[in-house]
């Protein structure tokens, strides 16, 4: 999954940033609504998480032009603001949800899971293939109930992978979704993470390479 957070605060936009990329998510970070605009429309988001109260672009007008131009991105509005009229108007705008703040992390992980599930075709909330098992919203992944012990990019690319369902993912796909806009895209950084993610499944081999295609599990 990638998420977009546009927030002014920059500590509070590192800290969310750090907390969903641990999760797995691919994470892009703007200042202000302006910059959201540009990245928004730059690179294709599952989830904007988006300040109401953004300089240069106003949130709300941030909010209205991807609801209007990306109706497939979902909106996480955030705001200081929590009265039902606020709400309201948050939702008016085409935001998907609304949290007020400060707000516990976690929820803000469950919101944006939720959130990314809409984004895109529906699939089970526990993704399962013979005896491998991942859990996206306990971070959890096993196989033949052994603890896989996955990096966020190992769990990250072995989402994407089952949640495919037997489709092929490219390593272009792997790499928009899994990483973010500072990835190179001319590394073997997926290459080399799916090398450590297929020594942590162990035998017998589950992910098969596509030649000239991609991954499929």
């Amino acid at each position: 999954m990638r998420v977009l957070v546009a927030e002014d605060e920059t500590k509070v936009a590192e800290a969310v940033a750090r907390g969903l990329r641990r999760e797995g998510m691919a994470v892009d970070v703007a200042g202000d609504g302006a910059d959201a605009l540009y990245k928004a429309r730059l690179h294709r988001h599952d989830v904007v998480v988006l300040d109401r109260d953004l300089p240069e672009v106003h949130g709300d007008e941030v909010c209205r032009t991807i609801s209007g131009e990306l109706p497939a991105t979902k909106v996480l509005m955030l705001t200081g603001s929590t009265g039902v009229d606020d709400l309201v108007d948050g939702l008016g705008l085409g935001a998907d949800d609304y949290m007020g703040k400060p707000f516990a992390f976690a929820e803000l992980v469950a919101r944006v899971r939720a959130l990314g599930r809409r984004a895109g075709e529906a699939r089970p909330a526990v993704l399962e293939k013979g005896d491998i098992v991942l859990d996206p919203a306990r971070h959890t992944a096993t196989r033949a109930d052994r603890d896989l012990d996955l990096s966020p990019k190992e769990f990250g690319v072995l989402e994407i992978l089952l949640g495919a369902d037997g489709a092929t993912v490219s390593g272009e796909e792997l790499l928009r979704t899994v990483w973010d806009e500072h990835a190179d895209p001319f590394t073997n950084t997926v290459r080399m993470t799916m090398m450590k993610l297929r020594r942590k499944l162990g035998d017998p081999p589950v992910i098969q390479t596509v030649t000239g295609a991609g991954y499929r599990v």
